[in-house]
């Protein structure tokens, strides 16, 4: 038994001012749905946009739809929403004639930036004074309606989200940090290699590489592990580009691990995947089955084409990289 004050810091309760979830170890959720509509009526409701001589006001949400979770696993957070808005707008000061329309936003969401969220702006009845309204909110006043996309996003992350990293006793005011911000360049996934660039034209000497894994969670957990830009964020610790459909592009710990998707399916991935220090232009195939067994899901990865002397990095890498990376993120290897 340890002495007193040397046991796993994970468990010693002392250090945690309130003794709950110590160091931010265990996965702890936080159901944002009812904030998020209340935050969004807030920022949306009343919401006036004007100029070139028009004045619109957001009058009320038609639909709000949708929901949003944020997520604490050893101190990072991770944030998921989902929402599909419908607001209801009316010119102001338009005389006799009333000039109304719908403002619809259907993919307000984690995956999206917020710049690439679309906005539909719609008219109840097409007049030319109408017809001119929605076109300066089509041009100019989704701006304005983005600046409180992005505000809604921002208070998600600051605002809803205090309290739900504990302070340690040695740091009370430690601030959150975000999951995203730097990139810890340590964490390439070849830094061991050192392979001077080569042409192609010769023949590449390769192995196959396989492994097989077990996670405490769902078949579709892990599926998203892999597919979910915001996880993925999450074990790699970095920046990633990732869309995640046939020939959909990815790139990785610094753009170190870049290829594509060739296969999605919720029992198997299949990737074109390489490492930049590889020979010019070699990928290998990359193939994860997925199977959901009664209590944990088994994971069998098949690599081929890894150059023959790439191969014990490329094994280890897959090692600590990404399995151990993913069971300590989400504790997805914890067997009781």
């Amino acid at each position: 038994m340890a002495k007193w004050g040397e046991g796993d810091p994970r468990w010693i309760v002392e250090e945690r001012p309130d003794a709950t979830n110590v160091n931010n170890w265990h996965w702890t959720e936080k159901n944002a749905c009812q904030w998020s509509q209340d935050k969004l009526k807030e920022l949306f409701v009343n919401l006036v946009i004007q100029g070139d001589s028009v004045k619109c006001k957001v009058t009320e949400f038609e639909k709000c739809e949708g929901e949003a979770v944020a997520n604490n696993r050893k101190g990072k957070l991770i944030f998921f929403y989902e929402w599909n808005l419908v607001l209801k707008w009316v010119l102001e000061d338009s005389g006799e004639e009333t000039i109304a329309g719908k403002i619809n936003i259907p993919n307000l969401s984690e995956e999206n930036d917020v710049s690439e969220v679309d906005i539909e702006i719609t008219l109840k009845d097409s007049t030319d004074k109408g017809e001119a309204v929605k076109h300066f909110l089509h041009t100019k006043g989704k701006d304005t309606i983005r600046e409180k996309l992005v505000q809604y996003v921002l208070s998600l992350k600051e605002e809803f989200s205090k309290g739900m990293i504990l302070p340690k006793k040695e740091s009370m005011n430690e601030k959150i940090s975000n999951m995203t911000s730097g990139f810890d360049a340590k964490m390439h996934m070849n830094t061991v290699v050192e392979s001077n660039s080569q042409k192609l034209g010769y023949k590449i000497t390769t192995t196959t590489v396989k492994q097989q894994q077990k996670f405490q969670c769902r078949a579709e957990e892990f599926y998203n592990m892999f597919t979910s830009t915001e996880m993925v964020q999450a074990f790699t610790k970095g920046p990633v580009k990732l869309d995640a459909k046939k020939n959909g592009k990815f790139e990785l710990f610094g753009g170190n691990i870049h290829g594509e998707f060739v296969e999605l399916s919720p029992s198997k991935i299949v990737q074109s995947w390489r490492c930049k220090q590889w020979p010019a232009e070699h990928y290998s195939k990359v193939t994860l089955e997925i199977n959901e067994k009664n209590d944990h899901t088994e994971v069998k990865l098949t690599q081929t084409g890894v150059p023959s002397n790439e191969a014990d990095t490329t094994k280890e890498n897959w090692e600590r990289y990404y399995w151990d990376a993913i069971k300590r993120t989400f504790g997805f290897g914890y067997f009781m």
